[in-house]
């Protein structure tokens, strides 16, 4: 099994909405856990809620209504680069060539971002969008996770 067949099974099991996946050879095994997926789904806690009524019978019909805070999402302009794959963050070729990308640069459709070091192989990481790099999000030679943001970009 090469690294090919292990990222598209890391894909698969994340898309499956499986949790944990577990797959041995003579050769080999081969461990793949993803979190949950909460969007939708129930959680179960163990700490007790405390649900207060919103209207009782002792309520005066005038009482002030109590303002929400909102909150502002700053981010929520922006378009994520999430790491394809398990392994270590590298922003430079090699430690004497210059960044792939910095805070400011612009980025097109295709072009290198950042390498990530998975099993001694070296995955070139393409932006998915066209814009502006914002926010660099995970250290350089710092190990990442499957689905981990990366950079933050402007698209506009």
């Amino acid at each position: 099994m090469d690294i090919r067949d292990i990222q598209n099974l890391i894909k698969f099991v994340s898309k499956a909405g499986v949790n944990e996946v577990k797959l041995e050879t003579k050769d080999f095994k081969i461990s793949i856990k993803t979190a949950p997926d909460y969007n939708g789904a129930p959680m179960v806690s163990n700490t007790p809620h405390y649900i207060q009524p919103t209207q009782t019978a002792f309520e005066t019909p005038h009482a002030t209504p109590v303002k929400e805070a909102v909150v502002v999402d700053e981010n929520a302009n922006f378009v994520t680069i999430n790491s394809p794959m398990i392994g270590t963050f590298y922003r430079r070729p090699s430690p004497d060539k210059p960044m792939f990308a910095n805070v400011g640069d612009s980025v097109s459709i295709g072009s290198v971002v950042c390498i990530i070091e998975a099993m001694k192989l070296f995955n070139e990481i393409e932006s998915e969008v066209s814009g502006k790099i914002v926010k660099i999000l995970v250290d350089d030679s710092s190990p990442v996770e499957f689905g981990q943001p990366l950079f933050l970009v402007d698209p506009s």
